[in-house]
């Protein structure tokens, strides 16, 4: 008995995910890369303003918060070892420096994770992605 492999699309209808993430991590429409993918800081449109892809099923919730911490994390912490080993600073230096780099490095991650998730998650038709005849309670 062959099973079948459950795919969506032809090959016309593929769709590549390193692109989407790319224009996610532009704040861009996973679609087309042109329109605005939030409404504010980390708040997503609804829809997108140049090709009216229906933004709202996507489903980032909590992921784009933990990849923020682990990048800025695996980078600003071995580097804040580095130099205390290298020149020892005082801590108050130190506070003065790391402290200000961490928040605007978290800062700016956050939004651009957001926007590469929700990409990765058009590219791979995931929950409201899945297109108009897809069921809508389906885990794809």
């Amino acid at each position: 008995m062959t099973e079948a492999v459950q795919t969506f699309g032809g090959d016309q209808d593929r769709r590549s995910w390193a692109s989407a993430m790319a224009r996610g991590l532009a704040h861009k429409c996973p679609e087309c890369g042109r329109g605005k993918l939030f409404s504010g800081y980390v708040r997503t449109k609804a829809a997108c303003d140049v090709c009216g892809l229906d933004l709202s099923g996507h489903r980032a919730d909590d992921a784009p918060p933990y990849v923020t911490i682990i990048i800025v994390g695996h980078v600003m912490i071995p580097l804040a070892l580095a130099v205390k080993q290298l020149f020892d600073p005082p801590i108050t230096l130190q506070f003065a420096i790391w402290l200000p780099l961490i928040i605007l490095a978290s800062w700016a991650l956050l939004p651009a994770s957001k926007g590469a998730l929700i990409g990765l998650q058009w590219a791979n038709r995931m929950h409201g992605f899945a297109g108009p005849d897809a069921d809508p309670d389906a885990d794809v």
